[in-house]
């Protein structure tokens, strides 16, 4: 195969999400505002909620099974080693670096998530449907190709939707705590008679009137806090695309279970073309979304530019 075949069968699926993306920033400019910044939450929750589950659980049923789950144990190991060193470089970056604090765990679960996304979904199987592609008949090299992207793609799933999720939920907790601090100290002091000496002595009462905290009350504290910790981490398990991964290698494993939904002669085969109907969608929605959240740096860039 020459350099140029080669060339132009790598860059289709980058063209194509670069259109899409595209015509996403265009849809949320201020000519269309069609993607505001609101639209664009309303559809992520779908994509969450409804058409991701719906792609991961509709790609393992049909292609993983349970000798591909045994004979892929590799991939385990790799996802996770991509994973343990991808968080120790984010890791390093954020102690050479020093960003502000609600940063830190953004930057490291950025670098420890890599490249595990649904972006393989585009790349595979417009790759395998060029002639020229280097992994031969076009059929074989869809159905394989995406089995490997279905069974990586939950693999990175059960890590993004718990590691990387409580990274970046714990980020946007310590955001929401600094915001009202840095509010309240650009306020300015609206309190006429307020001096030194009534800031002392509010200071005083307040330190005064502080009351000992007991060992129990700690004990009770200390629980209540493993508790919620428990509870966040119960919480980020039971995400819909995990919940959706684990089904689906349910189905793809278990034969009889298989044969109800997948097949031609599936008696509730309408289940399985009902699901991978709704997450056909997850593709386009993902790419317009990232084209109308570029255009917030476009647009925060003019003002600063302006300014």
């Amino acid at each position: 195969m020459g350099f140029w075949t080669l060339f132009e069968v790598a860059s289709m699926p980058i063209l194509q999400v670069l259109l899409i993306s595209s015509l996403g920033a265009f849809m949320a400019s201020d000519y269309l505002n069609l993607l505001p910044e609101v639209a664009r939450r309303s559809l992520n929750k779908i994509v969450f909620i409804i058409f991701t589950p719906s792609l991961m659980f509709a790609n393992l049923a049909k292609t993983v099974t349970l000798e591909d789950i045994i004979s892929w144990w590799f991939m385990i190991v790799n996802v996770g080693i991509t994973f343990l060193i991808g968080g120790i470089l984010g890791w390093i970056a954020v102690k050479l670096l020093k960003p502000k604090p609600h940063l830190e765990g953004l930057i490291i679960s950025m670098c420890a998530s890599g490249n595990l996304g649904n972006i393989m979904l585009i790349i595979v199987p417009v790759i395998c449907k060029q002639d020229g592609n280097p992994f031969g008949d076009n059929t074989v090299c869809s159905t394989v190709g995406l089995s490997y992207v279905s069974f990586s793609m939950a693999l990175g799933g059960l890590y993004i939707w718990t590691y990387t999720y409580h990274l970046i939920r714990t980020s946007a907790a310590k955001y929401k705590q600094i915001l009202p601090e840095e509010e309240s100290s650009q306020e300015p002091n609206k309190d006429l008679e307020a001096n030194e000496r009534t800031y002392l002595i509010n200071g005083t009462t307040e330190h005064d009137n502080e009351t000992p905290i007991i060992e129990a009350q700690n004990e009770a504290q200390l629980w209540k806090q493993i508790l919620g910790f428990l509870h966040q981490i119960l919480e980020e398990l039971l995400a819909p695309p995990t919940i959706a991964a684990i089904f689906g290698f349910i189905f793809g494993a278990v034969t009889w279970l298989r044969n109800l939904i997948i097949g031609d002669n599936a008696p509730l085969r309408v289940i399985e073309d009902t699901v991978e109907l709704l997450g056909d969608g997850t593709i386009p929605c993902i790419t317009l979304i990232l084209g109308g959240n570029l255009t917030q740096g476009t647009t925060k860039t003019a003002t600063f530019a302006k300014s």
